[in-house]
Parts: structure tokens; sequence; C-alpha cells
């Protein structure tokens, strides 16, 4: 994945969890606290994919030559 999508994907996902967030606790709950709590706990697991989504292919042209790169 190229380095300029990777990091607008991990924008957009943090951003996401952000909204998540600041709607679960100033709007939804005061409607429903148990959808205030699903969308907390959607949010709390979206910080690790996209920490999986930025970093994802990141290595690929720093890692060292291979012996099998020569061949």
């Amino acid at each position: 994945m190229e380095r300029r999508t990777r990091h607008r994907a991990y924008f957009w996902l943090m951003g996401t969890c952000v909204a998540l967030i600041l709607l679960a606790w100033n709007v939804v709950r005061l409607w429903s606290t148990t959808a205030a709590v699903v969308m907390s706990v959607v949010a709390a697991l979206i910080p690790p994919v996209a920490a999986f989504v930025a970093n994802q292919g990141a290595l690929d042209r720093s890692a060292p030559p291979t012996l099998d790169d020569d061949r």
C-alpha cells in the first residue's frame, strides 16, 4: 500500500474513532447508555486496526537485500 494511502486510511480510522467517542458520550448517552457503551467499545477497537493499516508495508523498501534478491 502506498504511503499516502496508508496515512489517509489512518486519518479516517482515527477520525472515526474520535467521532464515535464524542457522539457516544455527548449525544447518544442521553437516549441509550447501552448504545453509548457499544459505540465506545467499537471506538476502542479501531486504534489497533489503524496502527496495523498505517504500518502495513512500511518496511518493504527499508528491508536489507537478501541473497535471493541477487538471483
